[in-house]
Parts: C-alpha cells; sequence; structure tokens
C-alpha cells in the first residue's frame, strides 16, 4: 500500500508540475491587453502554487504541517478554476483550449479533495 501511496503522490507532483508548464504555455499565447495581464499574473500565480505546495508538503515537519499544505494546494486549483473560466467567458483565449486545462485542473483538484479528507480522518 505504501508503494501505491508514494507512486499517487509522485503521480499528483507530476501532473501539476506538467498543469504549470501548460499554464506557462497559455499565458505567453494570451492578447497583449492589460485585462488580461492582471487575470494571467493571477493565474500563473495559483496554478504554480498548487505544485508548490505539494512539494513544501514534502518538507513538512508535521501531519498538522503536511495537511495544511494540502489544503492550500486544494484552494490554490479552486482559484485556479475562477481565472480560467474568466479567461474563457472574456474571450481572451481559445475555448478549447481553456476547456482541457479545466479538466486537468479539475481531476487535479479532485485528488487533492481525496487526500485532504483522508488525511483529515487520520
Amino acid at each position: 500500500m505504501q508503494n501505491y501511496n508514494s507512486k499517487f503522490k509522485s503521480d499528483l507532483r507530476d501532473r501539476c508540475f506538467k498543469f504549470s508548464l501548460d499554464i506557462i504555455a497559455l499565458a505567453d499565447t494570451l492578447p497583449n491587453k492589460r485585462s488580461a495581464w492582471i487575470i494571467t499574473d493571477q493565474l500563473i500565480r495559483s496554478a504554480t502554487s498548487v505544485g508548490a505546495n505539494l512539494v513544501e508538503a514534502r518538507a513538512s515537519s508535521s501531519r498538522l504541517e503536511y495537511k495544511k499544505f494540502y489544503e492550500i494546494a486544494l484552494k490554490s486549483s479552486n482559484e485556479t478554476k475562477y481565472w480560467l473560466g474568466l479567461l474563457r467567458d472574456a474571450h481572451l483565449a481559445d475555448e478549447k483550449v481553456i476547456n482541457k486545462l479545466l479538466e486537468e485542473i479539475t481531476e487535479i483538484s479532485n485528488m487533492l479533495a481525496a487526500g485532504v479528507i483522508k488525511l483529515k480522518q487520520k
């Protein structure tokens, strides 16, 4: 079971890293408009925060601290959904690209939520 748990965490971190790269690539395609700059800045911050908090969790000194980093990652993933939806609905980015990213961050969010629930049960 521990092997599966370690692989799950590693896969989640890898997905978050790739997702961050995909968000950075998206940002480089957005229009050179003030509204896009502001949304993009927030999007990059929230999207990269998800994976960064998972990395921080690995170095936690306590179970409580570990759980807090997972909770922060979950909050950041939910914030990322907001910014992606705003980009899509403001017609600042290709809807298909945004929807694909929304699918991925939703899956990541679900994985994080399951992890937070499991950590709260222990």
